[in-house]
């Protein structure tokens, strides 16, 4: 029995396909969680979803940006861009119940295992989150895309701003910076003002700006917070936060972070998997 983290997949259903069975994963008796970006930029979005869809109990999917995207060009928010690759699954002949299926997936989740917090998330956590107010915020952005009338969120969640949280926030405003943090975070201050321009690693971070986990008195600095979405970051693997996008789509590897789920009460030990994956893209707009 085991549990895996896996990052940005990115539409590289082949990629996935040989680290799945380069772990030896059995759906009848391991877990994935797939850290967001399931789909986009690579050559079989299609082919992810229904993969993973098929696993059924077995994989739980956390919602990247690029799969936010795909929700909002299906419903005709934005037309597809250049790099876009989501075509497949917009003529696909079960269009309407893969597009069900990817919006009743999560956004935040977390795991105790051995005494440990593992929160887990697409891009980010503001500075003033806790785990908790995390997974809670989470729920609302969940809420708002299950609900029937999901249409008017996706028609207003696109935008920079608001740039910081507050607990006063209501409606579209709220929803954005929940949606903003979790799945497009890279850099904020220390006020946890979120910047969104720069898509490089630390080392070009924007004057005034830093890592959102570099941020003195982070409130989740406690748990281990391991996320995708920063293909530019580097290797990262600390107590604290774990970086699984490694640039599959990009011609790099994909990862899976192997966890014991019935470890038992220590440090938190892990194991990391790779699977190189041929370049889809070349290097861009992430």
């Amino acid at each position: 029995m085991a549990l895996y983290l896996i990052g940005d997949v990115q539409g590289c259903n082949s990629a996935l396909g040989r680290l799945l069975d380069e772990i030896s994963f059995s759906p009848s008796r391991d877990t994935l969680v797939l850290l967001g970006d399931l789909v986009n930029r690579g050559p079989d979005s299609r082919g992810v979803l229904r993969r993973l869809k098929s696993l059924d109990g077995a994989a739980r999917c956390l919602l990247g940006n690029h799969d936010l995207h795909l929700l909002g060009i299906a419903h005709g928010v934005r037309g597809p861009g250049r790099g876009d690759t989501v075509r497949d699954v917009l003529d696909a002949p079960d269009r309407s119940v893969l597009l069900d299926w990817l919006r009743q997936q999560s956004t935040a989740l977390q795991l105790t295992i051995a005494g440990h917090s593992v929160l887990m998330v697409h891009a980010g956590v503001l500075p003033d989150w806790t785990a908790a107010q995390t997974l809670t915020l989470a729920t609302e952005l969940q809420d708002a895309l299950r609900a029937s009338d999901y249409g008017h969120f996706l028609h207003a969640m696109y935008g920079n701003t608001p740039t910081q949280w507050s607990d006063g926030l209501r409606g579209v405003e709220r929803l954005r910076v929940i949606v903003n943090a979790l799945t497009r975070l890279r850099f904020c201050d220390a006020q946890g003002r979120m910047e969104f321009e720069s898509k490089e690693g630390p080392g070009q971070a924007p004057t005034g700006f830093m890592p959102w986990f570099e941020v003195p008195g982070r409130r989740t600095a406690q748990d281990t917070v391991v996320f995708g979405h920063w293909s530019t970051l580097g290797p990262l693997a600390r107590r604290d936060v774990v970086a699984m996008d490694t640039g599959c789509v990009w011609g790099g590897c994909l990862s899976a972070l192997e966890l014991d789920p019935l470890q038992a009460d220590g440090p938190l030990r892990w194991a990391l998997h790779q699977v190189q994956c041929e370049a889809a893209q070349k290097p861009g707009k992430l």
